[in-house]
């Protein structure tokens, strides 16, 4: 039987098999070499895990799908560095898991939103976006606020990243849940979003 291309096409679970195939090639060509580079896997100078208040603040974020609407990723055009900052860098990004990247801007990059407006300001936002953004089309999050923290919850968390070589200590973690008695979701969240790129901005 010849081998063509035509004979490839006639054949489903061959031309499946063969798709699955160079697929599988492409991405390990891609893929694995990031696991090698310095530059992907090993954190800018002075990253550190996140506090177990900006951790909580980064789970509620994820929670209540800021991500939807708000990329953490500065794009190295100009365009992108005049608005928001220096572009991202894959090095602050090591012990976010899953890293907060995206291409969907309805609201504008958070990834150097970090000390660019007062705790006061992130409040009054959080409440009613309006009244401090009049065009926003943002919702209000004003439960936030009144939602105390669960401190014992932030415990099996952090074990976890610390099994995932994110490097906790054994006393950082049995004196987590204390950092967060009285606080709330909002305060959690607002940590968590003033610390935000600052390291690349105090560098430049």
């Amino acid at each position: 039987m010849k081998f063509s291309h035509a004979w490839i096409e006639k054949n489903p679970w061959l031309l499946i098999g063969l798709v699955l195939l160079v697929i599988s090639v492409g991405g390990l060509v891609e893929i694995v070499p990031l696991f090698f580079q310095k530059s992907t896997t090993e954190p800018i100078a002075g990253l550190k895990p996140y506090s177990a208040l900006r951790l909580t603040g980064r789970d509620i974020y994820v929670r209540e799908g800021c991500y939807n609407c708000h990329s953490q990723m500065i794009r190295p055009f100009r365009a992108e560095t005049e608005r928001y900052g220096h572009y991202s860098v894959a090095g602050e990004f090591v012990y976010d898991r899953p890293f907060q990247w995206g291409s969907k801007r309805t609201g504008p990059d958070l990834a150097r939103v970090g000390a660019r407006y007062s705790d006061e300001w992130h409040r009054t936002h959080l409440n009613n976006p309006r009244d401090v953004v009049p065009e926003s089309n943002m919702p209000g999050y004003p439960w936030l606020a009144t939602t105390g923290l669960v401190p014992q919850d932030v415990t099996p968390k952090m074990r976890a990243l610390k099994r995932l070589n994110t490097p906790y200590t054994d006393e950082e973690i049995q004196q987590a849940p204390a950092t967060l008695e009285g606080k709330t979701e909002e305060d959690a969240l607002i940590a968590y979003l003033q610390g935000l790129g600052t390291l690349i901005k105090a560098r430049n």
